[in-house]
């Protein structure tokens, strides 16, 4: 079945929910995971890059988003659940091994997959968030108390999902778009656009087409699943006390757009997450990108992803 974009998508059960997944190529198996707020359509301009390189391309709608299944419980978009659904979709295109790629919240789903699962993965290469272990500071950062922080607004369950489902268009303009004023520090109980004017533009080169399959995408999930992800970081260390101190063991890769707020959030952060891999193949940052690297920079990034992902199927 072609999904609106042109793609192949299949829904794939695994890990107890439905994924809506893309699905192309022959050979060894490669996953890419997206992060918020985004879906597949993240990936678009390196699904073909990786298909002609021989690999088959896997590329969901993680739980809560887009078309996959959208869990009641807050719980239920905890890190292991989470993981479980990568090997999952793993197990069910029948392969024992896959090299996995993570974006964002996807980045975060794909270092934990390597911590707990090195025996299934051949690789992993993470963007934009270099891998530091989460905890509750993630939730409340040190010297923030006073200002306005993304991630504990969006705690409270059902607030974000008021402000950000009203005007779905406007919210994802938000997301989107080039906002003037963007990083002025606001007030700790302030919402996330308030009475802002929506950007009249978008950050370049996303096209209005793009902007609105984001739209649709979550028009048809809403954003009490993907908000509900971030609900469960500051639990993670409890759920996961035996990977204290642990070192993600496959080869890995590291890249980020220079401009990208994230690799801000801990001073060095680039160079910090060194000691936590015993296998650190090598970092990246990509010149003149931000965030969304992948759409940014798409052939840059292309590139990087086949050349890791093609060394080490050529190493064996």
């Amino acid at each position: 079945m072609l999904d609106a974009a042109g793609r192949n998508q299949t829904m794939l059960e695994v890990n107890g929910v439905s994924l809506r997944t893309i699905v192309e190529g022959e050979g060894p198996l490669a996953v890419l995971l997206h992060g918020f707020p985004r879906c597949w359509y993240l990936w678009r301009h390196q699904i073909d890059p990786l298909v002609a390189a021989g690999f088959r391309v896997a590329v969901p709608d993680q739980r809560g988003y887009g078309a996959s299944s959208l869990p009641e419980r807050i719980e239920d978009y905890n890190i292991l659940e989470l993981t479980a659904d990568v090997i999952g979709l793993i197990d069910v295109l029948g392969e024992e091994q896959a090299y996995l790629v993570g974006h964002d919240w996807g980045c975060i789903v794909a270092w934990y997959t390597a911590l707990q699962y090195p025996h299934r993965l051949k690789c992993v290469m993470g963007l934009s968030v270099p891998f530091l272990p989460i905890g509750p500071a993630a939730v409340n950062p040190p010297g923030r108390d006073d200002q306005f922080w993304y991630i504990r607004y969006f705690q409270n369950p059902g607030v974000a999902e008021r402000e950000f489902e009203a005007d779905i268009d406007r919210t994802m303009r938000f997301f989107n778009g080039v906002s003037e004023g963007a990083g002025q520090p606001k007030a700790r109980d302030d919402s996330m656009f308030g009475s802002a004017p929506t950007p009249s533009r978008l950050q370049e080169p996303l096209t209005e087409e793009d902007h609105q399959y984001y739209v649709k995408s979550f028009t048809e999930s809403g954003f009490r699943g993907p908000l509900s992800w971030y609900r469960n970081m500051g639990g993670i260390p409890t759920l996961t006390p035996w990977l204290k101190d642990a070192k993600i063991q496959v080869p890995a890769w590291f890249l980020a757009g220079s401009d990208d707020p994230v690799l801000q959030f801990a001073a060095g952060s680039v160079d910090l997450q060194d000691q936590f891999f015993a296998d650190l193949r090598g970092k990246t940052l990509i010149d003149g990108a931000s965030h969304w690297v992948q759409e940014q920079k798409p052939d840059e990034v292309s590139a990087a992803v086949v050349d890791f992902l093609s060394s080490i199927r050529a190493a064996g």
